[in-house]
């Protein structure tokens, strides 16, 4: 930073002027290259017996106009001194703990890359499978509105879910039905809402419950909704299209199995199992929209027909790389990360 550049003060008792002692200071200054030698200096020039000292005791010699023109001088040079050596300290402690810390003789090496987090490479190769089949991926928000989460999906207000132990509520001096979204379904709302039909859409997203977390449960969580609606479309589309994403995903001799089961936004609703090692694992549920979701939405359920589904990323990755404990997908172990 600049130094004060005054004229015309005079040499007082030290026979040394404001200049003279500037230009001497920071010469010395920029040599100092260690804390040994600032503190050497802080004391030559700054301490009690120390030459900026010796040249403000020296004042009193001069009439009363030359003091106030020099006093005001050394002063200002002061305060430059103290911030260039302030300055000058910190960058020698930086200096210093650089060359302490890196052993300079080392060979070069290459940093380590990053990767893709194995939730993150599971959801693109599920998209990328309906992307192929007609489908479109889009996103919603993860703080959603009662409305889109419960009400226009056929969830009543007197249903488990909207029970505080299984959703996690947001406060708001304003609202009341503010919440953590539990599920991708709101985009079944959302979209159908915005759009006219045909449509055709993949919705990964992060999701969060209030449960407790073991090795087959976690409290927030990826899944993938998936939307199909038009006229025409029957279970046997429904069928066909998860089949031929498990071909894909597990491979193309995959045996698939459907069984009922209950959503209260599709009717009928089933779950898909696959043949896994002789068993059968439960991969996602799925089924028809139901007529008053299409109707929520402004569709005409007379004539329009739709299929939804929705996946955990996380488990479908848990089957395919043998993974017990879903826990790891959020531990930031890079032990376990960087398997992949």
């Amino acid at each position: 930073m600049p130094l004060p550049n005054d004229q015309g003060v005079q040499a007082i008792q030290t026979g040394e002027s404001v200049e003279e002692l500037k230009a001497a200071a920071v010469a010395s200054l920029d040599s100092a290259d260690s804390i040994e030698l600032l503190e050497s200096w802080r004391v030559g020039f700054m301490g009690r017996k120390g030459r900026l000292t010796a040249l403000l005791r020296g004042l009193g010699s001069l009439d009363i106009e030359e003091r106030k023109i020099a006093g005001a001088s050394a002063n200002k040079l002061r305060s430059e001194l103290e911030l260039l050596f302030e300055e000058r300290v910190n960058q020698s402690k930086s200096s210093e703990a650089l060359v302490g810390s890196i052993d300079i003789s080392l060979p070069g090496r290459r940093p380590s890359l990053g990767g893709l987090h194995p939730s993150t490479q599971m959801i693109r190769e599920i998209t990328q499978a309906f992307n192929e089949m007609g489908f479109q991926t889009i996103e919603g928000p993860e703080v959603e509105l009662e409305k889109y989460n419960f009400d226009m999906l056929n969830i009543p207000a007197d249903h488990p879910a909207r029970d505080q132990w299984d959703t996690i509520w947001v406060d708001d001096d304003t609202h009341n039905d503010i919440l953590l979204r539990t599920h991708t379904s709101p985009m079944q709302a959302r979209t159908m809402e915005a759009n006219d039909p045909p449509i055709r859409v993949v919705v990964p997203g992060k999701c969060y419950r209030y449960e407790s977390t073991d090795a087959t449960h976690e409290w927030h969580f990826n899944q993938v909704e998936g939307l199909a609606v038009d006229e025409g479309i029957t279970f046997a589309d429904l069928k066909g299209t998860l089949y031929e994403f498990a071909r894909r995903i597990f491979g193309p001799h995959r045996k698939v199995r459907f069984r009922c089961d209950f959503f209260p936004f599709v009717e009928p609703g089933v779950d898909m199992s696959i043949d896994w090692n002789g068993k059968w694992i439960e991969i996602l549920g799925a089924g028809m929209v139901h007529p008053k979701v299409l109707e929520n939405a402004g569709y005409d359920s007379t004539k329009y027909t739709g299929f939804a589904f929705g996946m955990g990323p996380e488990r479908i990755s848990m089957l395919r790389n043998e993974i017990t404990d879903i826990r790891h997908f959020f531990s930031n172990d890079l032990r376990f990360l960087t398997q992949f």
